[in-house]
């Protein structure tokens, strides 16, 4: 994922110090059975809801172009997309089906359309350029791993709020997406596997393989092709035997590429939350509950290190504190799929919350769009309107009005 950076009050407290005690005792967390809770479909009754559609007004007011491609930002890079934004756009609107609201169909596949123009169509196993002109001109240079997994994932949640030849079109581009992964050479034998970050091959992220295991996962599912589960096999035990820190129980940010086999142990809330839906998904798909109790607990560490009690939000990473509305609203989208799961209200209180500070400190008040990073305090906002911000708040909020 291409980075252009460089890279309740009391009730909260009792949550907070119930989820440390669990910690402590390699348990799930624990709150309210929740059950009642999962049959909820507040749908526009929720302000989430409303949210997610106010964010969409801003993305199509600002960030949409008249190419259906979605440009990186209303200031500085307004005439270039980035695969991975316009692929974060598909998975919002690909939600906002999913929770009732059929009037995103025609953004989602518009969008899908135009990302085409993305894909190296030179190449026998083709993979996406990671960024081209908002008229779909100029893809070219380097490819990630990350961007073309995530595409995958994306496509395959469209498949699932679509029908017909539609359908089956999404199914066919994950799979390409996942044909790229595996013939592409981004994996290899270095440092015993795992898939490179790009075409570079500078360096092996948790985010990167922890994509490409949802991806390979949900394609086993849906064709029971083996091949498919035999890479998640492969890239699960990569994940396990080289990128779990036991001492935070989170998992590390990358091992460097060119020989040297630095490994990174800053935690990054987004590579986490990926983790667990990967362990969720393999849970599910491959029958094997110990891995429900490993998302559990993957959970648990990531509201023990990665989440500010103060300001009830989680941090982008260990190294950098501050709050950005992609990256660090990821947490609310595995706490979501974690309450999904087991029905445990804490999961949902913890997303949110998260959810609610941006909605304090990021938002604006006047257009709905989200800044772009600001300090824990709501501090040195970095006003930039960047499109996969806005994407992952259209896709959180609507997804949390399921419940809240």
């Amino acid at each position: 994922m291409k980075n252009n950076q460089s890279i309740k009050w009391l009730a909260a407290i009792m949550l907070l110090a119930v989820v440390t005690s669990c910690k402590k005792q390699n348990l799930p967390a624990t709150a309210s059975s929740g059950g009642q809770d999962k049959l909820k479909n507040n749908g526009p009754s929720s302000a989430y809801w409303q949210k997610a559609q106010e964010t969409h007004n801003f993305v199509y007011g600002n960030i949409l172009t008249s190419y259906n491609s979605y440009r990186v930002n209303t200031t500085t890079t307004t005439n270039t997309a980035y695969e991975w934004y316009n692929s974060s756009q598909i998975y919002a609107d690909a939600a906002m089906i999913a929770a009732g609201d059929a009037a995103y169909a025609s953004y989602m596949n518009n969008a899908f359309a135009w990302i085409h123009h993305m894909w190296d169509s030179t190449s026998p196993v083709g993979g996406y350029y990671a960024a081209a002109n908002i008229d779909g001109t100029g893809a070219a240079g380097d490819k990630y791993t990350d961007d073309n997994a995530l595409a995958g994932v994306v496509y395959l949640d469209a498949y699932n709020v679509t029908t017909g030849t539609t359908q089956t079109n999404y199914l066919n581009s994950a799979k390409a997406c996942a044909n790229w992964l595996m013939n592409s050479g981004q994996w290899d034998n270095t440092y015993g596997g795992g898939f490179w970050w790009s075409t570079v091959k500078e360096s092996k992220p948790t985010q990167t393989n922890g994509l490409a295991l949802q991806l390979f996962l949900r394609l086993y599912q849906i064709t029971g092709q083996t091949f498919y589960r035999d890479w998640a096999v492969s890239v699960k035990n990569w994940l396990l035997n080289n990128m779990y820190d036991s001492g935070t129980g989170l998992y590390i940010w990358k091992i460097d590429g060119a020989g040297s086999g630095t490994k990174h142990y800053e935690k990054f809330t987004y590579d986490n939350a990926i983790m667990i839906e990967a362990f969720l998904l393999y849970a599910q798909i491959m029958s094997d509950n110990s891995f429900t109790t490993k998302a559990q607990n993957l959970g648990i560490s990531m509201n023990t290190t990665l989440w500010n009690s103060t300001y009830h939000v989680y941090i982008f990473n260990t190294a950098d504190g501050r709050i950005n509305p992609a990256w660090c609203v990821w947490g609310s989208q595995a706490m979501i799929k974690l309450y999904q799961r087991d029905g445990n209200t804490a999961w949902l209180d913890y997303a949110q919350q998260n959810i609610d500070y941006m909605n304090t400190y990021l938002r604006n008040s006047t257009n709905h769009g989200y800044y772009h990073f600001c300090n824990f305090n709501g501090s040195n906002i970095e006003t930039r309107f960047e499109g996969v911000d806005q994407a992952w708040m259209q896709r959180t909020q609507i997804m949390l009005s399921n419940y809240r």
